[in-house]
């Protein structure tokens, strides 16, 4: 148990892909913690409407507040629009949750290109237009919170999860060297690393395929391994209690309610023992000693 002081000023929230799963239960938790959420999702007003009026329902009593805002990762015209929105209503805004994100499963050679760059594009360019629109409002703060929600799947790589996998590796990549940038205003960075979940998220059951099928059916010797993967995965779970997403949203409430300056630089909610903490502690030991070596240690920020 963390023995940080919590923080008890509310913050401006933005969360992206809020419509499910760990964004749905960020947004809520957040606002029920007194904070002002933005939860973002595409198409609101339309065919996500059941989606935002859930979050709605869920949050008419909580402490904080929470709309809905209409933001597609994939525009940067709607990125812009967004977070214009955002700092006219809040006046302001502290903290972006970078969640958004799509689950592809299947064997490697099965995607085409397309869809890889597909993944690439939604799963890590998308926070970087998002920061397009966000960092300019930041930096002229001099204050805020990156709180980008990657993968434990970026440490240790499982079978057929390639495409997904390596857009989280890019999205961490971004993650990390944003970090090294944006420090000097007084922005701070988190990389929160989720083990994996195969229940209360929409991963699963809205993942993407290759649309190449003839070449997955060459894959007749490991066919069996690809059919039981959510049974294999399920195994690695500690217990009922702890395979619950939430923990990533309580994790997500607990680092945006610790006091500037005292966010870590990673942090893990992990069901299933996944392991991310094992190469954490050795990647941040080789971030310091490359700033040390490079001599940009101002670069590193508050430490």
């Amino acid at each position: 148990m963390s023995t940080e002081t919590a923080n008890t000023t509310p913050s401006t929230v933005l969360v992206t892909g809020a419509g499910t799963g760990m964004g749905a239960l960020a947004s809520i938790s957040l606002a029920q913690a007194g904070h002002r959420v933005f939860a973002s999702m595409r198409d609101p007003q339309g065919r996500n409407s059941d989606k935002a009026q859930h979050l709605l329902d869920r949050t008419k009593s909580a402490v904080g507040e929470l709309a809905v805002v209409e933001l597609d990762v994939l525009s940067e015209e709607s990125a812009a629009a967004a977070v214009g929105h955002i700092v006219q209503q809040g006046g302001g805004l502290d903290v972006v949750v970078h969640n958004a994100a799509h689950l592809l499963v299947g064997v490697t050679e099965a995607f085409s290109p397309e869809e890889v760059i597909r993944a690439f594009d939604v799963n890590a360019v998308g926070a970087l237009r998002v920061n397009r629109a966000v960092l300019p409002v930041m930096r002229r703060q001099e204050s805020g919170l990156l709180l980008w929600v990657g993968s434990g799947t970026t440490r240790a790589i499982p079978p057929f999860l390639a495409p997904y996998s390596a857009a989280k590796a890019a999205f961490d990549a971004f993650a990390e060297s944003t970090a090294w940038e944006v420090s000097a205003y007084g922005i701070e960075t988190t990389i929160l690393m989720p083990g994996v979940f195969t229940h209360g998220t929409a991963h699963f059951a809205n993942a993407a395929f290759p649309a190449d099928t003839q070449r997955t059916a060459a894959y007749d010797k490991i066919a069996p391994f690809l059919a039981s993967m959510g049974e294999d995965t399920e195994r690695m779970m500690i217990n009922a209690i702890s395979a619950d997403p939430q923990i990533v949203a309580d994790e997500i409430v607990r680092v945006v309610g610790l006091p500037a300056g005292q966010r870590p630089r990673r942090t893990v909610a992990d069901a299933s023992d996944y392991g991310a903490e094992i190469i954490n502690g050795a990647a941040e030991e080789l971030r310091l000693r490359l700033a040390r070596r490079m001599g940009v240690t101002d670069l590193l920020g508050r430490l």
